[in-house]
């Protein structure tokens, strides 16, 4: 068998943009974590479940973005021995926690808008108001920092806390509060789904979701010199970082690895935005039992 492995890197970002991000990304946070600090103390003066459901929210998302300033950070350094692909996973760990914490708060506030509905309080609608809106301008210079990636339940939130504030000011309706604070809890459990089914997603190193693991196969077979693919993997490293692994079966003509590795990577990379990549060559003369070897002890999947 000859063996040939190819690793292949790419970096669009350069460190000006990188450095620009992590200052949007702390100044977001330090936002963030000051309007929490308001909206909380809000909540409790004014009574308002829908604020505190806001603000506990808001808690998940302080927690997010340190912990993705953190995993910025952590990126950054060297892989070692023990580490061989670095620190990467910290963000997808930190996703995992974030979608748990966010569960707990959604029953938190399910638990607490019940009780509301069964004996509404006294809240002070007018002070809720401005905190709400407050927090709306709040979420929106956030999002305008970080360019409205994932920030996409925030302004929702924060207009379910303003509805709520007129519709006691105007209507008298207490229920309002408790009302909006749950359909807030829904909200959260729907982003607290997502996050925990993304994270474990790539923790159990599936296929990430827009890409056909059969059309790559059947596009990498495709390339002048190869005769088959198999034991084809492809994964998640961290967000945006793709990984392929696959053993290539040389045809008997294709005498230079060098070129048909090139050739290989140029699909992997162009076609489907895979730029991580170890892939073996194999000679299409090696016995069968070689090649069923690499597959019987992690289940590679292959097409029948």
């Amino acid at each position: 068998m000859t063996g040939h492995h190819s690793h292949s890197h790419s970096h669009s970002h350069t460190h000006e943009s990188g450095r620009s991000a992590r200052s949007s990304l702390k100044l977001a946070l330090i936002i963030t974590t000051t309007f929490l600090v308001a909206e909380f103390i809000g909540a409790l003066y004014t009574n308002s479940l829908a604020l505190m459901a806001d603000a506990g929210h808001m808690l998940t998302d302080v927690a997010a973005l340190s912990l993705s300033f953190c995993a910025i950070l952590f990126s950054t350094r060297r892989a070692t021995p023990r580490k061989t692909y670095g620190f990467y996973r910290v963000e997808i760990l930190a996703a995992l926690l974030n979608g748990v914490l966010l569960i707990l708060i959604a029953i938190f506030i399910f638990y607490e808008a019940y009780e509301r509905l069964l004996n509404p309080p006294q809240v002070k609608a007018d002070w809720m108001l401005v905190i709400a809106v407050a927090g709306l301008a709040s979420n929106l210079v956030s999002a305008y920092l970080l360019f409205g990636k994932h920030r996409e339940s925030l302004n929702v939130r924060s207009v379910g806390a303003i509805l709520a504030s007129l519709a006691i000011l105007i209507g008298g309706y207490s229920v309002a509060d408790p009302l909006i604070s749950a359909l807030v809890a829904v909200l959260i459990l729907s982003s607290s789904w997502i996050l925990i089914r993304d994270a474990v997603d790539i923790l159990l190193e599936g296929t990430p979701s827009h890409i056909n693991i059969v059309s790559l196969r059947e596009q990498l077979g495709r390339v002048d010199g190869v005769g088959s693919v198999h034991d084809l993997h492809v994964w998640t490293l961290t967000s945006g970082v793709l990984a392929m692994s696959c053993h290539v079966v040389a045809q008997g003509g294709s005498s230079n690895r060098t070129e048909l590795l090139t050739r290989v990577n140029g699909v992997a990379r162009e076609m489907f935005r895979i730029d991580h990549t170890t892939i073996q060559i194999e000679d299409a003369n090696l016995p069968q039992e070689v090649f069923e070897s690499c597959n019987c002890h992690f289940g590679a999947w292959d097409s029948p």
